[in-house]
């Protein structure tokens, strides 16, 4: 997905809490001011009807309740993180941070408790009368329905908050996500860097990060707009993900002035941390990690590296047929030569690090070798050479930590049919 930076900037906003919890703040002044402008169109029989105090019982039981279940929401989520951390990966707790249905919860029970409190207030200074009185009421009625759904739709979520499974497919459905984005627009809507720009030449000149961190996103189309309008050509080196510092180039341009230069460093967005959104190789980092860690002497979970490896397929596949693509079909800015994302990092970053961890592992290299032969059989050269290539090493790693030969001889079987891969296509 290609976004601007204001666009990036506004999503990475719209995933902080207190932006939901705001919105039901600024129902409870709205509402506020619509009671004020409605009560002269209200009958005054109606609030008789409702009864005087209706309105002030409702908002004073919400206000009260709801911060009870703010706090033990809150000291749940806490909990959930913390179990995240030392159980999955302390990467993945951003996307508990960031999930959805918590914010969701969490902003409708402070968003409640700040409405009550308005409303009570606003009562309290007569300000209403009996027409706006209804007009509360009848809001606070609605108010009550969201929350009652809100609270069963948490009961549910609660009870798998936090957990391994939960958390490892968050990890896996923005990995996939980010990992179709760049299918989309495999050169992030540019033309392939084929060349050699590791060194500038008359008429190129290198662009350097001011400050050290990783890359978090490229706003490709304002520097094609930099580009179009000086006529020349931005090569893109650095993806997100690089680490970045004041002596690595970030992108070389050719043709553009001093100016527009210091432009084309704002179209970078440099961070402490690394982001999902443009980065599948964070997210198949991730992954590994969490195979890792269930791998460790401390937990010794060799189910949980089993079950990665399969989501590492499933994410991976994604990719199936497009390793080759050379991205012309799909050009948005042609001005614009982006570095690609290749096959063989993708590859390493998920499996060597299971293959290394879970060496002695034998259940963990028979699922590897398999999961290799699936990919193996996957459209394009690309899959059936790393698939081979990482078939070997795990197995010169699993045949050096293993003391077992009947072990050993199973997984040289497996890895010779992933190796037959190879002899099959040479022969076709």
């Amino acid at each position: 997905m290609i976004t601007s930076r204001l666009q990036w900037l506004l999503m990475q906003l719209g995933r902080r809490l207190w932006v939901r919890a705001s919105l039901f703040s600024v129902l409870a002044v709205g509402t506020a001011f619509v009671a004020l402008l409605a009560k002269p169109y209200i009958p005054d029989d109606l609030e008789t009807k409702i009864g005087a105090d209706a309105v002030d019982n409702v908002l004073g039981i919400i206000a009260s309740s709801m911060l009870a279940v703010t706090i033990f929401s809150l000291s749940t989520m806490v909990s959930a993180f913390t179990a995240a951390t030392n159980n999955v990966s302390p990467r993945a707790t951003k996307l508990l941070m960031q999930d959805s249905t918590s914010q969701n919860a969490l902003a409708t029970f402070i968003g409640s408790f700040l409405f009550s409190v308005v409303g009570i207030v606003v009562l309290s200074t007569g300000a209403y009368g009996n027409g706006g009185r209804v007009v509360v009421f009848v809001v606070t009625i609605g108010v009550i329905i969201v929350i009652v759904l809100t609270l069963l739709r948490w009961i549910d979520y609660l009870s798998r908050l936090g957990r391994v499974g939960q958390t490892t497919d968050l990890v896996e459905n923005v990995t996939a996500k980010a990992m179709r984005g760049r299918v989309e627009r495999p050169y992030l809507g540019g033309l392939k860097l084929a060349v050699d720009m590791s060194a500038p030449s008359e008429t190129v000149v290198p662009v350097f990060a001011p400050i050290i961190g990783y890359v978090q996103h490229v706003d490709t189309g304002a520097l094609s707009e930099l580009a179009e309008e000086a006529e020349g050509m931005i090569h893109i080196v650095a993806l997100p993900g690089a680490f970045l510092d004041p002596t690595r180039p970030m992108a070389f341009c050719d043709g553009l002035d001093e100016e527009a230069l210091e432009s084309v460093v704002k179209a970078f967005t440099v961070g402490d941390e690394r982001s999902f959104d443009q980065d599948p190789r964070f997210g198949l980092s991730v992954l590994s990690e969490i195979a890792s860690r269930a791998l460790s002497t401390a937990l010794n979970d060799p189910g949980t590296a089993i079950d990665v490896i399969g989501r590492a397929v499933r994410v991976l596949s994604v990719w199936s047929g497009h390793a080759e693509d050379d991205g012309q079909s799909e050009v948005l800015y042609p001005r614009l030569r982006v570095r690609p994302v290749e096959l063989d990092d993708l590859f390493d970053d998920i499996f060597t690090p299971i293959a290394r961890d879970g060496a002695g592992v034998v259940e963990v290299h028979i699922r590897l070798q398999k999961a290799l032969l699936i990919l193996g059989r996957m459209e394009g050269q690309g899959f059936r050479d790393n698939a081979v290539r990482h078939s070997r090493l795990a197995l010169e790693r699993a045949e050096a930590a293993m003391a077992i030969e009947q072990d050993k001889a199973i997984l040289r079987n497996l890895s010779e049919q992933v190796g037959q891969l190879q002899h099959e296509a040479g022969a076709a």
